[in-house]
């Protein structure tokens, strides 16, 4: 292995990534793997992570599943009682649950709907933040990556909901990254603008969504795979002296102009 893979290998880390089940987060465990991580997924589908864990292991990788909703302070801390007689340390968190919505008029959202969307993608990220915390702080390293958004540093129409959690999600980064560097822990947060995914494919083909691409900056959808990069950069020793960082992988989206 020549000197700049072993900057970017994970091999001999332990990595939990939530949120797992599908999407980003079955991406990121998978690159995370083939990086020679020994992967934890943790969600609530326990079926798609047993898929997932065959996936990984069938390739040659490492991985384990773990049950966790974050939503439940129960349940997110039994999941990391259950992880503590796993394995003897956490090496990277890749804190990934999250959901968005419908767009909706701000004055049209339900506080119930309000108060969930919140619950998982800001809650649920300080939750399990703060037991990752817990542990790496004991064994003196690790590496957290939240999942932010562009809406993390931009705004949109009929987001409301969505936006504050990723804004709020930001600024809980760069809290995280100040009080946990002296513990040697880094915390940052990847940043990722429009990417391809199943959930978002019928509206991006429909004419409106075509149109609505082509108004972006780099007139497409990004691709998991060019999130792999950037991934790898912040969890690995390649990213040794990024800390409190948001990193935007948007294909220039943010640039557009007034």
């Amino acid at each position: 292995m020549s000197a700049i893979e072993n900057l970017l290998s994970l091999s001999g880390k332990t990595a939990l990534i939530s949120g797992a089940s599908s999407g980003l987060g079955a991406h990121f465990a998978k690159v995370m793997a083939q990086a020679g991580a020994h992967v934890i997924i943790a969600a609530r589908r326990a079926d798609k992570l047993a898929e997932l864990v065959e996936q990984i292991t069938a390739e040659g990788g490492k991985a384990q599943a773990l049950s966790m909703d974050v939503t439940s302070a129960n349940s997110v801390n039994a999941a990391f009682t259950q992880l503590d007689g796993m394995i003897g340390s956490l090496d990277i968190l890749v804190n990934n649950a999250g959901i968005s919505t419908a767009p909706t008029k701000f004055t049209e959202l339900e506080e119930e709907d309000w108060s969930y969307l919140l619950d998982v993608n800001l809650k649920g990220a300080w939750r399990v933040g703060k037991q990752a915390a817990i542990r790496m702080k004991a064994g003196g390293k690790g590496s957290i990556i939240n999942t932010g958004s562009i809406y993390s540093l931009c705004t949109g129409m009929q987001k409301a909901d969505y936006n504050v959690s990723k804004v709020a999600v930001g600024q809980l980064t760069k809290n995280m990254a100040l009080e946990l560097s002296r513990s040697g822990i880094r915390v940052n947060s990847l940043c990722p603008g429009y990417f391809a995914s199943a959930i978002n494919e019928g509206e991006f083909n429909s004419e409106r969504g075509k149109a609505y691409i082509a108004r972006l900056v780099p007139q497409r959808l990004g691709q998991y795979h060019e999130l792999t990069g950037p991934l790898l950069l912040l969890a690995s020793d390649a990213g040794s002296y990024i800390n409190g960082s948001s990193l935007v992988v948007d294909g220039g989206s943010l640039l557009s102009p007034i």
